[in-house]
C-alpha cells in the first residue's frame, strides 16, 4: 500500500497552482473591467452611506419604527425597533452600525438585482439549474475566508472587496429561492393563464412572480442575514463596521469590547430579520 500512497501523493494535482494562474491572468488582463467595478461599487456604497448618515441618531429611529409598522402592524415590533437602534446608540456603536448597514443593503441590492433574474432563467431552463447547482454548491460551501483573497488581489482594501466577498458568499440563497419559486408555481394557474392567451411575459409578471413572492422575500430575508453575518469576515479586508471593534477585541483580548461589539451585531440581527419577517402579528 505504501508504494501506491506514495505514488498519490507524489502527483498531486496542481489545484492551487491552477487558481493562482487563472487570478494572475485574470488580474493582467481584466484591470479595466475590475476598476469600473470597483468604481460603480464604491458609488453605490457611498451613496448608501450618505442617506443613512444624512437624518439625526433619533429620527432614523423614528423612520425605521414608522417602517417596521408599514411592513409589520405589530406595536410590539416597533417598540422592539426602536429600542433596539436607542441601545445602539446608548453602546456608542451608531456610526459603525450604519457602516454595516450599509454594506449589508448594498449587498442585499446587487444580490437580488442578480439572483432574482438568474433564478427565473434556471426556473425555466432545467438543463442550466444542473448545470448551475455544483457551482451553488461550492459558492456556499467554500469557506467565506478563502473569498477574501480574489478580493484583494482584485479590488485591494476597503468595503468594496468586503462587499465582492458578501455577495459571493450570499448569492446562492436569493438564486435557489427564486427558482424554488418559480418552479412551484402552481399547474393549474399556468394552464388557465396560457388558456386565456397569456404571453411568456405576461405568464412569468401576472402569473409566476406573485405565486413565487412569498420564496422570493425569504430569499431577501436570507441575504440581508446572510450579508449581516459577514460583517466580521469584511472587516478583515478593511471594511468599515461593526466587524471592526470585534476584531480589534478579537487581537486584544478585550472582553467587554468584543461583547459589546457582538451584542450590538445579534440587536440589528434581530431588527432586520422581524422586519422583514413576512409573518405579520396578529
Amino acid at each position: 500500500m505504501e508504494p501506491l500512497t506514495d505514488l498519490l501523493t507524489d502527483h498531486k494535482i496542481p489545484v492551487g497552482h491552477t487558481a493562482k494562474l487563472a487570478f494572475d491572468w485574470l488580474k493582467g488582463h481584466g484591470a479595466p473591467l475590475f476598476d469600473a467595478a470597483a468604481t460603480a461599487l464604491d458609488s453605490l456604497i457611498g451613496g448608501i452611506q450618505a442617506a443613512l448618515d444624512l437624518p439625526h441618531p433619533l429620527l432614523f429611529t423614528a423612520l425605521a419604527v414608522a417602517l417596521t409598522w408599514l411592513t409589520r402592524r405589530s406595536v410590539a415590533m416597533c417598540a422592539l425597533t426602536g429600542a433596539g437602534f436607542l441601545f445602539i446608540l446608548n453602546q456608542g456603536y451608531w456610526d459603525e452600525t450604519m457602516q454595516s448597514l450599509t454594506l449589508v443593503l448594498a449587498a442585499g441590492l446587487v444580490c437580488m438585482a442578480v439572483g432574482v433574474p438568474i433564478g427565473i432563467a434556471a426556473a425555466h431552463r432545467p438543463r442550466l439549474y444542473r448545470v448551475m447547482q455544483p457551482v451553488l454548491d461550492l459558492m456556499q460551501t467554500l469557506p467565506s475566508f478563502v473569498y477574501l483573497i480574489p478580493a484583494i488581489v482584485f479590488f485591494g482594501i476597503g468595503m468594496v472587496p468586503g462587499l465582492i466577498a458578501t455577495v459571493i458568499f450570499v448569492l446562492p440563497a436569493p438564486i435557489r429561492l427564486t427558482h424554488l419559486g418559480i418552479v412551484s408555481t402552481p399547474t393549474p394557474l399556468i394552464e388557465a393563464a396560457r388558456a386565456f392567451g397569456a404571453t411568456r411575459h405576461q405568464l412569468l409578471w401576472k402569473v409566476e412572480l406573485p405565486s413565487a413572492m412569498p420564496q422570493i422575500m425569504a430569499g431577501l430575508n436570507q441575504t440581508i442575514m446572510l450579508s449581516l453575518s459577514m460583517v466580521v469576515i469584511a472587516a478583515l479586508v478593511g471594511a468599515s463596521g461593526l466587524g471592526v471593534p470585534v476584531v480589534r477585541a478579537l487581537n486584544s483580548v478585550n472582553t467587554a469590547l468584543g461583547f459589546e461589539s457582538g451584542i450590538v451585531i445579534v440587536v440589528v440581527a434581530i431588527i432586520l430579520d422581524r422586519v422583514l419577517s413576512l409573518e405579520r402579528s396578529k
